[in-house]
């Protein structure tokens, strides 16, 4: 199983387009220990010509261009994309959803949650019906991934949910705290190649993590785990936000509930950092939090990382 990484950064990319923070300023002058990040998102084949991508992001035609495994390669109208699978309905993971509608035949997988997101917005029409299938996830059922003609891609994905909340977007104060979320809102997947059982996880969205996820993914060989922040308050304290992480649904990298504490004892091969919002120093290859990150034995994710399982 092939994993190419299209884009490591969280909403906004890396750098975000109005901010003038120290952390932009180093990726717009071209700093080499600091490179520009489009918005997170994946592309995974069995076999290496055909690929679905786990979300869509609004950089998807700038990943697409970037990455030529996903080139059209055939006849005058060809894409080796066969479809995307959603984690949630947040902008930066549905956005690029419009950049696929010359229509090519294309699955769209989702839950029944952010399908109905995708329903209630009768921009995703132009997703011509007549050639991008719908497909309903449910959560902890296995499912093989296919092919627009309905063969088998290879792959089979299980989605559960994880701590999280609902899209921005989609919030409803006037129920509660947590703005009418529910399970379907934040959810995971566990990836597996049917024909070598090699498998992985991957979380870029993230609340916090319970004990059933700690045992969940415990000695796995491959996660690719949410990284927004750093700290909780790092948007408030550099003063180029409101919001906690919390708030935003992000479990932060340091501190004693923070991700490096919470993984470390689970026995997983390979932890990768991905969704980096642009404030986060462990962009910087040379920063005291990417040696800190990098002890610990995690990566950080950057646009064009490719994994072989």
């Amino acid at each position: 199983m092939r994993i190419r990484v299209l884009g490591a950064a969280a909403g906004g990319g890396y750098p975000q387009w109005n901010c003038n923070h120290p952390n932009s300023r180093r990726a717009r002058q071209d700093d080499p220990a600091a490179p520009q990040r489009t918005q997170s998102s994946i592309a995974i084949s069995a076999d290496g010509d055909e690929w679905y991508l786990f979300n869509a992001s609004p950089d998807l035609r700038q990943q697409i261009n970037d990455n030529d495994i996903l080139h059209p390669r055939q006849d005058l109208r060809h894409s080796p994309i066969m479809g995307a699978v959603l984690t949630n309905a947040d902008v930066d993971h549905v956005a690029g959803l419009l950049n696929l509608r010359e229509s090519q035949p294309l699955r769209i997988y989702a839950t029944q949650r952010v399908l109905g997101v995708l329903q209630a917005n009768t921009i995703f029409n132009v997703l011509n019906p007549k050639f991008v299938s719908r497909e309903p996830m449910t959560l902890n059922e296995p499912l093989e991934l296919q092919k627009p003609d309905g063969s088998s891609l290879g792959i089979e994905i299980t989605p559960f949910a994880v701590p999280g909340k609902v899209a921005l977007w989609l919030e409803d104060e006037s129920k509660g705290k947590d703005f009418g979320s529910v399970d379907e809102d934040t959810i995971a997947l566990y990836v597996e190649d049917t024909n070598n059982g090699k498998s992985f996880y991957y979380m870029p969205a993230c609340a916090r993590v319970t004990p059933e996820l700690a045992e969940r993914i415990s000695g796995a060989d491959l996660v690719f785990f949410d990284g927004t922040l750093w700290v909780d308050d790092e948007m408030i304290r550099d003063g180029v936000g409101i919001k906690t992480g919390q708030r935003m649904g992000h479990i932060s990298v340091s501190g004693e509930d923070g991700t490096l504490a919470a993984l470390k004892d689970l026995g997983i091969k390979r932890k990768i950092f991905i969704h980096i919002n642009t404030t986060n120093p462990i962009l910087f290859a040379n920063s005291e939090e990417r040696r800190e990150v990098e002890a610990a034995d995690w990566e950080v994710s950057y646009d064009g990382m490719h994994i072989e399982l």
